[in-house]
């Protein structure tokens, strides 16, 4: 069976044999965050990044997506971009850690009906199921790598006018890398502490006039800095092929093709008594070797179609088809009946055999014209979807721990183990049988949309938007049914002032629909027996802001006060987690958010910034005693800031510095996990043209603290600290 593939092998790239690439979807439809030639796409510093492998900084002018009808200092939206030079200083490795880089972002982690994976929240609220590749709706449970990412795009406010259903708190959009013009070669090398080992290659080569071929590959295997036993081991490859890259018509093939393998770790268990973590070595792994495992797998497949009429008028097309697999058992280190309190840690599990296939299309018209006198840069298009997740789960023999407690018996088989002292060796015996009765759901969305920015005087823009979704989706298996079909507008209106050419100040209001079963039963938002008859959550944001740009545009400074407001949010109609939910509950995010990217100085790099969050539970239901309850998985202050000086020109120092607030992990705020600090330190030298010797030092102090707060039983311990060095070629 799939769980026996697994426990503590090495998989190696060289082990593996990419299998013939192929795509069989027509080319009749496509993108709302589509390709642009790659001048358009992102501006001139990180259009020629990896053609001559020169550093260019942190600063981002514009976002992939053709949606956006206007760069980003004049776009009225909190938009925060990395792009690939900062991840590469940050030592990022994977989606996560280079989220860091941007505050008002908090994870979260997966149990029970949740599964483990990447599990963002903006601004409040969660956005696993609002993150994209290419513009497109990436659902699938999965934890994602930085080898083939260009940039990260992370909207902030809701965005459902931009991506339809979910986009609550806002939204991601990861770009991959394309195929370019000229012949390079990147390659990296790394070793560090914790048996780390890494590797990873980025080609590109001109295949013939106007074609050129690009392949990323990467090995990673490691152990969990501070984490007893935690290894992870993970590869991936992304060939992708151009054709036409300066011409009006440019066609790009991609395959994308990642696997990670490892032992998953739900962390350190609650004691009920403090509402804090238990207080025990932060080395503590309570899992067992024998048993738990986790494999997970992303195919995805693209082909992306762009043709200019002429200089104010643009066509663009995705189509993509993937497969996203998520199979594993994790222990959670349970903590009730007593047996926290008693020194015991039951070996409870939750397990997954999920599988979620996705066929899209998306099509888009843009460009600009003259309308009644005035300039009108718009965007319309139209999106298909079919998303089908078909999950199972493992019966794995775990004793009664939660009613009868731990006892004698129970830690003889190892199903309890000792609070202080587990042993993750303990050579378990227990029985796993896969399940048969899969829960398949299916959704299926057509939409169209439309922007237009139109300029009233050189000073004077107002932008609209609005968005139409039709939305089914259905779950059953062998003993139940339930479906839901509506339909949802979106909307988004802002008016723009420019005092200056290099500043803007505006006002912006937008709404976001969530209707059950966002997540397509690969996630925390499933459709059910509770759920299945409501209505979309509905969600409106006010924005005041005011972006700057600097010394010719290097330097960009924003800030934005705001409000989202949810008047109809789901909640329970009493305490039994089984009872029918209603559309009553009223919640209520106000805030302001600090940030800045780019070079202050001509050898001064920065990027970062600082977010309040004042987020509250203003009414929920049956269970009055919660109103004016901070949201969980939300924190109310978080900074970030990475900083790089270039001391010489081939000597680079620099430092990043990262605070997180309080974060609850329960609407009840009885369970929480406290604030921390981090510190990190990056060094480079530049010992010749073709080589660059990287130093990374994440958390610098080896500060043990928590990521991420479940509702129940247990908090994430993050990693301790983590020493890399690297050395990046460039040919």
């Amino acid at each position: 069976m799939k769980f026996a593939k697994r426990r503590n092998g090495r998989i190696t790239l060289g082990a593996h044999v990419l299998g013939s690439l192929t795509i069989g979807m027509a080319v009749s439809a496509a993108p709302a965050m589509a390709t642009e030639p790659q001048s358009q796409v992102v501006d001139k510093k990180v259009e020629h990044i990896e053609v001559n492998g020169e550093y260019l900084g942190y600063n981002s002018r514009k976002v992939q997506s053709g949606k956006f009808t206007e760069d980003l200092l004049n776009t009225a939206k909190t938009v925060t971009v990395i792009n690939q030079d900062l991840i590469k200083d940050m030592g990022a490795q994977s989606f996560t850690d280079a989220l860091r880089a941007t505050p008002g972002i908090t994870l979260g982690t997966g149990e029970g009906g949740n599964p483990y994976g990447d599990r963002p929240f903006i601004r409040g609220y969660d956005a696993q199921s609002s993150t994209f590749i290419n513009g497109m709706r990436n659902v699938g449970s999965q934890s994602r790598e930085t080898f083939n990412i260009e940039q990260i795009e992370v909207l902030k406010g809701p965005s459902s006018v931009y991506n339809g259903r979910g986009a609550v708190g806002g939204s991601i959009n990861i770009v991959t890398k394309k195929a370019q013009s000229e012949d390079f070669i990147n390659a990296d090398v790394t070793v560090g502490t914790d048996s780390l080992k890494r590797a990873s290659v980025d080609v590109n080569h001109v295949i013939a006039d106007e074609a050129a071929l690009r392949v990323n590959m990467m090995a990673h295997d490691a152990d969990t800095p501070g984490r007893d036993e935690v290894t992870g081991n993970r590869w991936g490859v992304a060939p992708s092929v151009t054709f036409g890259l300066t011409t009006p018509t440019k066609v790009t093939l991609e395959y994308y093709h990642f696997e990670n393998h490892d032992i998953p770790d739900y962390g350190i268990p609650y004691d009920q008594a403090t509402g804090q973590p238990a207080d025990v070595d932060p080395d503590n792994f309570y899992g067992l070797l024998s048993r738990d495992f986790r494999d997970t797998m992303d195919d995805t497949a693209s082909v992306l179609i762009s043709h200019d009429f002429n200089n104010d008028m643009q066509f663009t097309s995705t189509s993509i088809y993937s497969r996203n697999s998520n199979y594993y058992i994790v222990t959670n280190p349970d903590d009730t009946t007593g047996n926290v309190a008693n020194g015991y840690v039951w070996r409870n599990t939750k397990s997954r055999h999920s599988v979620t296939k996705t066929l899209a299309t998306q099509l888009q018209l843009s460009g600009e014209a003259k309308l009644a006198g005035f300039t009108n840069r718009f965007a319309v298009g139209t999106e298909l979807s079919n998303e089908r997740t078909s999950n199972l789960s493992y019966t794995v023999d775990t004793g009664n721990g939660r009613n009868a407690g731990c006892n004698q018996a129970m830690l003889d088989n190892y199903n309890c183990t000792l609070l202080d002292n587990p042993n993750p060796h303990d050579p378990w015996v227990g029985t796993i049988t896969l399940g048969t009765n899969a829960t398949v759901t299916e959704t299926d969305t057509r939409s169209i949309y439309a922007f237009n920015t139109i300029e009233l005087t050189e000073a004077w823009m107002v932008n609209a938007g609005i968005r139409w979704d039709d939305y089914s989706t259905s779950a059953e298996n062998s003993t139940s049914q339930f479906s839901n079909d509506t339909d949802f507008f979106n909307y988004q209106l802002s008016l723009l002032y420019k005092p200056a050419e290099n500043g803007s100040i505006y006002a912006a209001w937008g709404t976001s629909s969530n209707p059950p079963g966002t997540s397509n039963g690969d996630g925390a938002d499933r459709l059910g027996s509770t759920n299945a008859d409501l209505e979309p959550e509905d969600t409106e944001s006010y924005e005041l802001g005011t972006k700057w740009d600097f010394f010719a545009g290097r330097l960009s400074l924003n800030g934005s006060v705001f409000q989202i407001e949810k008047n109809n949010a789901r909640v329970a109609t009493s305490g039994d987690r089984n009872s029918p939910q209603e559309n009553v509950g009223e919640q209520k995010v106000k805030g302001f958010e600090l940030g800045f990217s780019g070079d202050v100085t001509e050898h001064w790099h920065g990027f970062g910034g600082y977010t309040y969050l004042d987020a509250t539970l203003e009414s929920n239901g049956y269970n009055q005693a919660l109103n004016g309850n901070r949201f969980p998985n939300t924190a109310k202050n978080s900074l970030s800031l990475f900083t790089t000086y270039d001391v010489t020109e081939e000597f680079t120092v620099g430092t990043g510095a990262y605070y997180m607030g309080k974060v609850y992990g329960n609407t009840a705020n009885t369970l929480s996990i406290p604030s921390y600090w981090r510190f990190d330190l990056t060094s480079s030298y530049k010992m010749s043209e073709f080589l660059t010797l990287r130093l990374n030092v994440q958390n610098l102090t080896d500060e043990r603290y928590y990521d991420k707060a479940y509702t129940a039983h247990f908090a994430n311990m993050a990693p301790g600290r983590l020493v890399m060095l690297s050395a990046d070629m460039h040919f």
